[in-house]
């Protein structure tokens, strides 16, 4: 069973709280990468997997897409939304996502010839290590010195604390993501490993140590 851990409540609140800053790592560094891999997307048909709070599925409402059916594990989260994004060509459901080849395998069935699937994950530079806590490396003047990497090619479950305890997340090495696409016949056309802009550092001054270490691996592919 997948964990869904956004439906905690305490998970959850600070979550939101987190969302609802005005600058964090989603609107400064991973939306603004995702939306440049995006085509014109006047009258396309969209499946937005991990909706989340239905903040990318009404952009694309916004930006002249016919319709997107979209689908996340939480309750909680499709509440929000159901209440703050809802749209007449919107479809949102509760539905959990299945293992990583499930879904490529999946995905690539139902998309029509020149369609594209674009996705963001955690790089797995991050997700590596089993501990997954704070991995940087402190000099003795309290500077990170390097980021800690180890358990490269050991893929599957991690637990953190983020939030609360027991956090599950899934390390899978670059060769598995980039050879299950083409396991599949998708092409892949571009990968992002984002930088933030000169605007957002200012904004945001932990976006620095993105130019040592990457947050997001980011694939746009082809049908």
């Amino acid at each position: 069973m997948k964990q869904n851990i956004y439906d905690h409540p305490e998970f959850f609140h600070q979550y939101q709280k987190l969302r609802q800053a005005s600058y964090n790592f989603n609107n400064l560094l991973e939306q603004p990468a995702l939306k440049s891999l995006l085509p014109n997307l006047t009258d396309l048909q969209i499946l937005d997997i991990g909706c989340g709070m239905g903040e990318f599925a009404y952009y694309c409402i916004e930006n002249n897409a016919r319709h997107v059916t979209a689908i996340d594990v939480s309750k909680n989260m499709l509440a929000i939304a159901q209440r703050e994004h809802a749209h007449q060509n919107i479809d949102y459901y509760l539905q959990a996502i299945e293992d990583f080849r499930a879904v490529i395998r999946n995905i690539a069935s139902m998309l029509r010839p020149g369609s594209l699937f674009i996705f963001s994950v955690e790089h797995p530079i991050v997700t590596a290590r089993k501990t997954m806590e704070d991995n940087w490396i402190y000099d003795s003047s309290g500077r990170r010195s390097h980021y800690a990497m180890d358990h490269y090619h050991d893929e599957g479950i991690r637990e953190r604390t983020w939030f609360v305890d027991g956090v599950v997340k899934y390390h899978r090495s670059m060769s598995t993501i980039i050879n299950t696409l083409i396991a599949y016949d998708l092409t892949i056309e571009k990968m992002l490993e984002p930088l933030p802009d000169s605007e957002a550092i200012p904004k945001l001054p932990s976006l620095e140590k993105e130019h040592r270490r990457p947050s997001f691996l980011l694939i746009r592919a082809r049908k």
